[in-house]
């Protein structure tokens, strides 16, 4: 069976109603990114921090999964799929995806902010004084700028064995997330779906296909190109 890697990003939970990252005004829903996605802006304003990531946990009970999410679902009847996403949503998962791999966190989890091997699921608020069993304050399981990203070694060994590749609502400007194509074997179909597409030099190097839609179409032509 193929291996085929998907590497999605915010634009493909966009028509589930949750917001891209950040705005092109460089502020995420009204808030300056690095207030409150860096361990300066943690050390800062905690209670601030901890109130954006409980609207956000709190905004993901409320959605749910699209058609792009489920059309690459489906693809695991036929192909071995691996999904690399940037988002730290989960409906990849809730759409029924089984092998996710998050590069930049996940909502629906927290860690200790002394020991970050103590990882809990989470879906209530997270609030100061909720501490982990050793004692030390818990703090949102995502990867803040500045922070080594942990999952990058696996998900170079992921494209680095795919037979297909798959790049859906991310322009890949981004790094370390942006250079994970170049770790694709020079013979792998690349398909880049996105309305909007912007061709890295990473991509401009490689054979690909456009396919120019938003998730939910641009996914049912990719099941037509590689099931039918």
């Amino acid at each position: 069976m193929k291996k085929l890697v998907v590497l999605s990003g915010a634009g493909i939970s966009a028509e589930s109603g949750i917001k891209t990252f950040r705005d092109h005004d460089g502020l995420w829903e009204g808030h300056d990114v690095m207030s409150v996605a860096s361990p300066e802006g943690w050390a800062k304003d905690q209670e601030l921090v901890l109130d954006f990531y409980n609207q956000r946990r709190r905004q993901l009970q409320e959605v749910t999964f699209n058609t792009g999410h489920s059309n690459i679902a489906e693809l695991e009847k036929h192909y071995e799929v691996i999904v690399i996403t940037q988002n730290v949503d989960n409906l990849h998962e809730k759409a029924g995806s089984t092998n996710v791999l998050h590069l930049h966190g996940e909502l629906n989890k927290v860690r200790s902010t002394i020991h970050p091997e103590l990882v809990y699921e989470w879906t209530k608020d997270l609030n100061t004084g909720d501490t982990c069993e050793k004692g030390s304050q818990l703090r949102p399981h995502i990867v803040w700028f500045g922070e080594a990203v942990p999952m990058l070694d696996l998900a170079v060994k992921e494209v680095s064995e795919a037979d297909i590749c798959v790049i859906i609502g991310t322009s890949l400007q981004v790094y370390p997330a942006a250079s994970l194509i170049s770790y694709a074997p020079l013979d792998a179909e690349i398909y880049y779906i996105d309305p909007k597409p912007f061709i890295s030099s990473e991509l401009r190097a490689r054979k690909h296909q456009i396919i120019q839609e938003g998730g939910s179409k641009g996914t049912a032509l990719l099941l037509k190109t590689l099931i039918d």
